[in-house]
């Protein structure tokens, strides 16, 4: 960057951020992903939020609709470090979280860092790995740290995985474990596009993809300002009351029931879409658009009468808003 855009990100850092302009920020990101993925509004904007949240985001759908694209995009919309791990079932923990290598020169051990260590990693295929090298992914996304041989090494800030796994392929994968789906403040699909945003992304793969004229409309610095205006976000106590009787709704109607870290990525995200609203407060809305994104995948519902989804859905219906 040149001194004028290193002047900027030391005013963005000195300087609190507001809500309208976090949300100005946030929109120009929505916008900017919106130029590689065709229609999916809603998902880019989740994404966005749960990316303001501090959260990681789980994208589950069939091959060829723009998941890995969803991920570049985003990384390409801010000016961060982004890194690829294609997950196999030969992938070793050391290939993501590094190792540490003999310097003869030097007559030491030096860390050498994995593909993990950067601001947005996309764990692509995540399910294709052995429980092992999906674990070594856990320390990182639940600790922002990752350990090796003993020492221990923080994430960069800010921190984002952006895994995929293929929704109908389940030959020679590992079903994720309950504790890492629970890392994962949302999950969401994008579906196929209609007949229209079909043309359209054929017309804009002519020619090359559009992701490669990508820029970025943010820096690494407006995006920290803009998570802690996310933080900031106001969530009274009737909301975060309200955010507590749904949990305990999926607790009662759900073999597993929401735990209280996923009321905490609940609110989290709820904070995240005020920001996209350019609302320093966050509102019931907030709670009700994020709730079937943040809490099926948490829930195990076999005995009960409906699945996860339902579980979510009688819940944000049968739960006051006020007690």
């Amino acid at each position: 960057m040149n001194d004028a855009s290193d002047a900027a990100d030391r005013g963005v850092i000195e300087g609190a951020m507001g809500a309208e302009r976090a949300g100005e920020i946030a929109e120009a990101v929505v916008e900017n992903v919106r130029r590689v993925i065709v229609g999916n509004r809603e998902a880019i904007e989740l994404l966005v939020a749960g990316f303001l949240g501090g959260g990681h985001v789980l994208v589950e759908d069939v091959p060829g609709v723009g998941k890995t694209m969803l991920a570049r995009a985003l990384a390409a919309s801010v000016d961060c470090s982004f890194e690829r791990v294609q997950f196999t079932p030969d992938l070793l923990p050391a290939d993501i979280t590094g190792t540490n290598i003999y310097n003869r020169k030097a007559e030491e051990f030096e860390f050498q860092p994995g593909p993990v260590f950067a601001n947005v990693v996309l764990a692509d295929e995540i399910n294709r790995a052995p429980p092992k090298t999906q674990a070594a992914m856990l320390e990182a996304m639940a600790e922002t740290q990752v350990t090796v041989d003993g020492r221990t090494h923080p994430m960069p800030d800010p921190f984002v995985v952006v895994a995929t796994q293929n929704s109908i392929e389940r030959d020679r994968t590992y079903e994720l474990p309950a504790a890492e789906l629970d890392r994962f403040m949302l999950r969401l699909r994008l579906g196929y596009p209609d007949a229209e945003g079909e043309a359209t992304v054929i017309d804009r793969a002519i020619g090359g993809h559009a992701i490669e004229a990508v820029t970025p409309v943010a820096s690494a610095a407006e995006l920290r300002a803009v998570q802690a205006a996310t933080d900031s976000v106001e969530v009274r106590e009737p909301l975060r009351a309200y955010v507590a009787r749904i949990a305990r709704y999926t607790r009662e109607h759900a073999e597993l029931g929401a735990s209280p870290r996923g009321s905490i990525a609940l609110v989290r995200a709820a904070q995240g879409r005020a920001i996209l609203k350019s609302r320093s407060y966050a509102v019931p809305d907030d709670v009700q658009a994020m709730a079937p994104h943040v809490l099926p995948h948490r829930l195990r519902a076999e005995g009960s009468d409906t699945d996860e989804k339902g579980v979510v859905s009688d819940a944000l219906e049968s739960v006051p808003v006020e007690a």
